[in-house]
């Protein structure tokens, strides 16, 4: 044992100094603050009804109608108690405070992928460090994808184990393989795990070439054997999430248009494009990888008193304090996205080490590591290249489930430092001194010369301006300065314009100096003036140095706020309260003093008919797009029982509240039903309809309908007469067969409809609403949520844990059986 702790020091030491870093970096989450994420706030707001249900019944229900008039609760938060992976994620953010869990796993993970890699431990930690420092990591934590980022930590873990196994360490690498791909699905963040494919799809790819070429393809495809195998127990163990996210899929926005017009939310069978392509990365954006704030870093600005700005209101006597304000709020950021919160920074040290790893890695993982980022960078580009990512978006399957293009780039930022670490253990090990200190010298021209053009010159490359959305800015400056265009226009094309370039200059040099620094150390080295421990030891401080100064941009100390303070952003409004105390178990609210539709601060309080989510049910977009955004549609918002609407005095900004008297309640029966054609029509039906009265219903559900035995009873009752949110009780009472209407979503994927015991057929009347034919006499009607895709995925689940259980227990019984043997043999 002394033996083995003694053999392992050094990597004991590794995880030390990362805890340390990771205390440095998150002391204020260390002191009890939290951080405080936009996103994470939203997520609150749709996740409230599901923590009520289980923290007092201790199950957490599989359907909530807190936001968007309802949905399936596992698109926001589920417990999948088969699934292995759920108690380990649970252990970590049980024992690590946010995000400390997310950094640390990133980096032990990075750390296990370079000593695969065979790179010496502090060089190996130094990597680890530029992987998960790399500033879209941080700029993710501070805005609260807590899912994109977790998902995002399992990269390096899970190339470790494929490397690993097509080495011929099939039963290490297959565990290693199948355990963290379990994590990486289990993340829930399937679009990083779609773009990892890619990157895993050329390694295979390059390794099939030279199996070919080497006359060793049974080897390989024995590794292929266990890495499916791996792949095949990894998506066993997550099937419930898999099989419900697929079958949610398809009637989300992400899935076939219901309209034959275009809608903003999707089209034909995925995204639309333009939807989808909304955050591409400027090709000339991709210098952010070296120089940070080169394209004016984050939307929110960043200028302060002494800026051009500031000196220029304060010239048009604006007082100094309101003039750095002022200044303080303006879009630094030039580039071509709707808005961005930072920049994609590799670090400059990084992307020095990869174009000289470019020079002299001889390894054919040098050319898998060059087309990863090479794909990454093209599919970024998404509407600003076109001819690589239409071809992607149109043709390969699934692409077009996926927005926000720019996201892939996700594969460069693990490639990037991985070739860069990679050219530092060449450089190690060369016996070649003259030709690495050639090709150090001609990376360090070819990063550092153009950081240096940048300082000097910088608008010999950019213009610093952002046509539309400056011409937008000119305008409202316009109206704030009471019509003084040319002042607006001086301010926004002449003062804005220098601090951006001031921007870009300013960390032009800094990423210089780094670029100098680490040129610098391994100069010393290669003139043997410093031995590896110090050049390991000081690339890992430069690196961590420039990633951390970065990174705290973003996600600083003030990012974090006492609990008490935090739990501010969930106090009610006088107008909340009130609408709180109403008894009734079941209804809906519109606020209308934020955005309803993208914004879930409101679904804390009350189920809504608005709220945020990525990926909301493709009816309710289309409702919203064709009833809601150009003005509010009545009788839709009866239909769907809206009880309340909140909205902000125009002149004051008090906010008020009125209650609607038409709302049509939690069930009704209607004296007409008229069937439309198809989506577009029933569309156009509820644009101006009696919802209380008729019923617009599909003509495909027309069978489900006896029009004969049908008949209007005036005195008809019928009564919710219990609610939760995955099984509705109703009583109902009438003399004749009776069409009801509910005012709930309709989903056909799991809530079955019971009267008296007995299930029964139900439909979707209203464009999105559940209707059925009540017969005739008292019934007790129930809707009850079970949906086959959650319950016997979780099965699947089961046997899946089960298997990876056995195979780790099945791979240490194996290893420790061949220790014994070589004990007794020597």
């Amino acid at each position: 044992m002394n033996n083995w702790f003694k053999q392992n020091g050094v990597h004991f030491a590794v995880a030390g100094l990362f805890f340390v870093i990771c205390f440095l970096y998150f002391t204020p989450a260390f002191q009890g603050k939290m951080l405080i994420q936009s996103d994470v706030t939203q997520a609150q707001g749709m996740q409230k009804e599901i923590m009520d249900v289980r923290a007092k019944t201790g199950k957490a229900p599989l359907w909530t109608n807190q936001v968007f008039g309802g949905m399936p609760a596992y698109q926001i938060w589920a417990f999948y108690p088969d699934n292995i992976t759920t108690y380990v994620i649970s252990a970590l953010k049980t024992v690590f405070p946010n995000p400390i869990d997310t950094v640390l796993l990133s980096l032990f993970g990075a750390y296990l992928l370079f000593c695969v890699l065979r790179i010496n431990p502090w060089l190996a930690a130094a990597g680890a460090v530029a992987f998960t420092f790399s500033s879209y990591n941080f700029i993710l934590l501070h805005a609260g994808h807590s899912n994109q980022a977790y998902a995002i930590t399992f990269f390096a873990p899970i190339l470790a184990g494929i490397i690993l196994t097509l080495r011929g360490k099939y039963w290490l690498g297959a565990v290693l393989t199948a355990f963290f791909l379990a994590m990486e699905i289990r993340s829930n963040h399937i679009q990083m795990a779609y773009y990892l494919m890619f990157s895993v799809l050329i390694l295979v790819g390059i390794e099939l070439y030279h199996a070919i070429k080497n006359k060793t393809t049974v080897p390989f495809f024995k590794s292929i054997a266990f890495l499916s195998a791996a792949t095949l127990v990894a998506l066993m163990i997550n099937a419930s999430i898999l099989w419900t996210t697929y079958e949610y899929g398809q009637e989300s926005i992400r899935g076939k248009s219901n309209l034959t017009s275009k809608t903003a939310g999707g089209a034909g069978t995925g995204l639309d494009k333009e939807y989808a392509y909304g955050w591409s990365q400027g090709i000339g954006e991709c210098i952010t990888f070296l120089i940070p704030n080169a394209y004016g870093g984050g939307t929110g600005g960043v200028l302060k008193a002494d800026s051009k700005v500031a000196k220029a209101l304060i010239a048009k006597g604006v007082p100094e304090e309101q003039a750095a304000n002022f200044a303080s709020q303006l879009p630094t950021y030039w580039g071509g996205k709707p808005f961005t919160e930072g920049p994609w920074y590799f670090g400059a040290g990084v992307c020095f080490l990869f174009v000289f790893g470019l020079m002299i890695v001889q390894n054919r993982i040098k050319w898998w590591l060059l087309a990863t980022v090479i794909l990454s960078m093209l599919l970024s580009f998404g509407k600003n290249f076109t001819l690589i990512s239409d071809l992607f978006f149109n043709y390969f399957p699934l692409y077009n489930k996926f927005r926000a293009v720019e996201s892939i780039l996700v594969l460069a930022e693990f490639a990037v430092p991985l070739l860069a670490f990679l050219a530092i253990k060449e450089a190690l090990l060369a016996k070649d001194k003259a030709f690495i200190l050639k090709k150090l010298f001609l990376a360090l021209y070819i990063t550092g010369g153009f950081a240096l053009l940048v300082a000097v010159l910088p608008t010999l490359f950019f213009s610093f301006k952002n046509s539309a959305g400056d011409d937008n800015l000119i305008a409202q400056l316009t109206q704030a300065f009471q019509g003084d265009s040319a002042f607006a226009t001086s301010l926004v094309n002449t003062s804005l314009v220098q601090d951006r370039a001031s921007l870009a200059q300013a960390d032009a040099i800094r990423s210089l100096i780094f670029v100098l620094i680490t040129f610098g150390v391994l100069w010393a080295f290669i003139k043997q003036k410093i031995n590896l421990q110090i050049v390991s030891v000081l690339i890992l401080a430069v690196t961590l140095v420039d990633l951390w100064q970065i990174d705290k941009r973003y996600l600083k100390d003030d990012s974090f706020q006492p609990k008490e303070d935090a739990m501010q952003v969930r106090v009610p409004r006088e107008v909340d309260q009130f609408i709180m105390r109403d008894p009734d178990p079941d209804f809906r609210v519109l606020d209308l003093t934020i955005d309803p539709f993208s914004n879930a601060s409101t679904s804390y309080f009350h189920k809504t008919l608005g709220g945020y989510h990525a990926a909301k049910l493709k009816r309710f977009q289309e409702l919203i797009e064709n009833q809601f955004t150009k003005s509010l549609n009545q009788d839709a918002l009866d239909m769907l029982n809206t009880k309340y609407i909140i909205s902000a005095d125009p002149k004051t900004q008090a906010v008020g509240m009125k209650a609607n008297p038409t709302a049509c309640g939690h069930a009704w029966f209607v004296q007409q039903v008229r069937f439309a054609d198809n989506a577009d029509q029933e569309m156009q039906a509820i644009s101006s309809f009696d919802p209380k009265n008729e019923a617009i219903v599909d003509k495909k559900y027309q069978s489900a309908i006896d029009t004969k035995q049908n008949a209007v009873d005036t005195k008809a009752t019928i009564t919710l007469t219990s609610y939760a949110p995955e099984h509705l009780v109703y009583q109902t009472g009438s003399t004749s067969n009776q069409v009801a209407v509910f005012s709930e979503i309709y989903y056909d994927k799991g809530w079955k409809m019971l009267i008296d015991g007995v299930e029964k057929p139900y439909f979707r009347a209203d464009y999105l609403l559940r209707a059925a034919q009540i017969p005739v006499g008292n019934h007790k009607v129930e809707f009850i949520f079970h949906p086959n895709s959650y319950y016997t995925g979780e099965a699947i689940s089961l046997i899946g844990s089960v298997l990876l259980v056995l195979a780790i227990l099945a791979y240490i019984f194996v290893e420790n059986r061949k220790k014994k043997v070589v004990v007794k043999t020597v």
